[in-house]
């Protein structure tokens, strides 16, 4: 009996890219501020996209970020920028994941 499968390594094939895991949930791990760039939080405003903070978190900003303490790993990463970075990433461009 025959199939009509192709053969490995002829044909087509999809390649499929995955889907980044954004957070809506509100669990004590994301009750953190976040350091993003202004601009990326301007744009998600606007458009709904997800922002990546410098700790490599995904979400959608939606909260207040005063109402929570700055995530330590942003903290670190920012500080260990030091001059010369973009001067406008992380200050006062934190959100809350």
């Amino acid at each position: 009996m025959s199939t009509l499968e192709p053969e490995r390594g002829t044909g087509t094939g999809t390649l499929v890219e995955p889907t980044p895991q954004v957070s809506h949930g509100d669990g004590d791990h994301e009750r953190y501020a976040h350091y993003v760039q202004k601009d990326k939080i301007m744009a998600s405003a606007l458009d709904g996209t997800p922002v990546v903070a410098l700790c490599g978190k995904v979400w959608v900003p939606g909260r207040d970020p005063k109402k929570y303490p700055v995530c330590p790993m942003c903290k670190e990463i920012y500080e260990s920028m030091g001059a010369g970075g973009d001067k406008d990433k992380g200050k006062g461009g934190k959100d809350k994941k």
